[in-house]
């Protein structure tokens, strides 16, 4: 990649991040956990202002911005209880949906850095029964 070349052109583009979305939006829309969290009965505004969102923040168009202001990704996802196990089956779907795609090793791995970290960032529930969630009542 050179310098002036972006991850988003580096990846092919348009064509990827459509591949990407679309695969992952699949899972999504089989999933009685996370389904519900789409209100919009047809998924595909979900995953146009996603596959927007991801082109731009990787160096693609920035028609999520022009369209639909700063990201904002916490509030705009406060509304819906994201707990620990939401988060992990959104990962379940993007880990799949990026082994679909088949990236290099290396764009797969900054990818998924990225993915990783933002889902973490969206967990707004707390879960007493999640393995590993820490009992702070005392008993």
């Amino acid at each position: 990649m050179s310098d002036a070349e972006s991850f988003y052109d580096a990846v092919g583009g348009a064509d990827t991040f459509h591949r990407l979305v679309a695969a992952f939006y699949r899972g999504v829309a089989a999933d009685p956990e996370l389904r519900p969290m789409y209100p919009e009965e047809d998924l595909g505004p979900a995953e146009v202002r996603f596959r927007m969102f991801l082109e731009q923040y990787w160096g693609g168009p920035r028609t999520y911005s022009d369209e639909r202001g700063h990201p904002r990704l916490r509030m705009r996802h406060m509304p819906f209880a994201v707990t620990p196990s939401a988060r992990d089956r959104w990962l379940g779907h993007m880990r799949a949906a990026l082994d679909e795609i088949a990236l290099t090793p290396d764009r797969d791995e900054e990818i998924w850095r990225y993915m990783v970290m933002a889902a973490h960032s969206m967990v707004n529930t707390d879960e007493p029964n999640y393995p590993g969630a820490i009992d702070v009542s005392g008993n």
